[in-house]
């Protein structure tokens, strides 16, 4: 029981520690908690991607679960983590539990818990939940397993949300071999695009790379956007909750573009506050300064942006590791969501074209960050560290004002910043930086390794 850790987004691990014995653990005291809340006998929902080891701890958590006198309800294959949200919140389960290492390599399982209204777990949950890890109950099933489609009800309410006519529209949708596949594609086709499909076969093997649609593993995406004169090209991650976009002209968007082309493109037609995490864009603060609405600021993590979207009654909101959701929809990140929002906004307006207006009227804006090897035991050390040897200047500006929402995030007075905080699923700490050019932002990287590598 040792093993088992939840970080930010539960307990991920490689298959010699994620075995079956500790997931049956888990998903007891996941029904001890579900119990001490009030929600024994209820149904449960369990959701599993794509992996080759994924439906058969699915089935462990349904065992353990329905032995203790839950009801379970298992999709009818793999599918995306956001789809599995919206049952949890639509009909009212008690809970889910997700087995799902999202975008890590196919040696990593993971599973995590989502709470009765689809919201990614607080950390008072899962706490409560690790600290009861036992064996699990033996027994009869009192409990009844079943299989349902989930995925309908979450394309209908996708879109009731974003009605769009994507006829005429081209999309190259890469679901990197994941839970996105036959879902996401489905979704945009039904809505009209003409839709040409990259790595929609399940491969547990994700073609021998991670499922993360990050700028390296998303060449080829770009390449076929290109190569069938494609107006957008958009991809999920392995549980299909994150999402990233291609254009012809700038390729692969980074998370910041593609938070700021969705919110602009909501600012069209309504209004409201703009939830982001301390690593995202300001350019963020300047739409919605230019639309007289408020951004409000949370730690990195998508529970406090769902958090805070419940608080505000936001708008949209996400992180610039491209988890994103909007008003209306459940508070989790959907990169399903987000290929059909993307995609309405690619059929009003093309996508560079969009971008360049908002870049013309809110400057240009640049962010990339790097990570510093460091061990989870010295993490708090090195902030403690950094504290007290705060600089005056960094990268020959001065420091205007220091942030300390989540680690330190040092904001200099001709607009750029710095950020250095630790990683929530990594022995690293970050650090990011945004400023008008790219030559800026790699002076303050090493400026920002500089600072945090001695203190390591």
């Amino acid at each position: 029981m040792d093993a088992i850790s939840f970080g930010t987004d539960g307990w991920r691990a490689t298959l010699d520690v994620f075995t079956s014995e500790r997931v049956r653990v888990v998903a007891q005291a996941t029904a001890d908690y579900l119990d001490s809340e009030g929600h024994g006998g209820e149904t449960v929902a369990v959701g599993y991607d794509a992996r080759e080891t994924s439906r058969g701890f699915a089935d462990d958590v349904a065992d353990v679960l329905a032995t203790n006198g839950f009801d379970v309800v298992l999709p009818e294959r793999d599918c995306p983590t956001p789809v599995i949200s919206h049952a949890v919140a639509e009909r009212d389960f008690a809970g889910a539990l997700v087995i799902t290492a999202s975008h890590n390599p196919p040696e990593y399982n993971g599973v995590k818990f989502l709470p009765e209204d689809g919201a990614p777990a607080l950390p008072e949950v899962t706490e409560a939940i690790e600290a009861n890890l036992r064996e699990p109950e033996e027994g009869e099933q009192t409990g009844e397993i079943r299989e349902e489609d989930l995925v309908a009800d979450h394309a209908d309410h996708c879109r009731s949300l974003v009605d769009a006519d994507l006829e005429g529209l081209t999309v190259v949708y890469d679901a990197m071999h994941g839970s996105g596949r036959g879902v996401t594609d489905a979704l945009l086709e039904a809505a009209g695009a003409d839709v040409i499909r990259l790595r929609c076969e399940r491969d547990p093997e994700f073609g021998g790379t991670s499922p993360e649609p990050d700028e390296a593993n998303l060449q080829g995406l770009a390449m076929a956007v290109n190569e069938h004169d494609a107006d957008l090209g958009v991809a999920n991650d392995g549980d299909a909750d994150r999402v990233a976009a291609v254009t012809p002209d700038r390729g692969v968007l980074d998370g910041n573009r593609f938070y700021a082309l969705a919110y602009d493109y909501l600012l069209e037609g309504d209004s409201g506050p703009a939830v982001r995490t301390v690593s995202t864009t300001f350019l963020v603060d300047r739409l919605a300064d230019a639309h007289g609405c408020e951004v409000v600021e949370t730690p990195v993590g998508f529970k406090w942006v769902a958090e805070a979207m419940g608080e505000h009654d936001a708008l949209f909101g996400g992180e610039e590791s491209g988890g994103y959701t909007m008003r209306g929809h459940v508070r989790q990140k959907d990169g399903v969501l987000m290929a059909l929002l993307a995609s309405a906004a690619a059929s009003e307006r093309g996508v560079d074209d969009r971008l360049d207006a908002i870049a013309a009227e809110h400057g240009e804006i640049h962010q990339d960050k790097v990570s510093v090897d460091c061990p989870d035991d010295r993490k708090a050390g090195v902030l403690a560290d950094l504290e007290a040897e705060l600089p005056d200047t960094v990268a020959g500006v001065d420091v205007a004002e220091v942030n300390d929402t989540d680690g330190f995030k040092i904001l200099l007075e001709d607009g750029t910043w710095l950020l250095v905080r630790p990683s929530g699923t990594e022995p690293k700490m970050r650090v990011y930086a945004e400023a008008d050019s790219p030559e800026r932002v790699r002076n303050l990287l090493d400026a920002g390794r500089g600072l945090v590598e001695p203190l390591v």
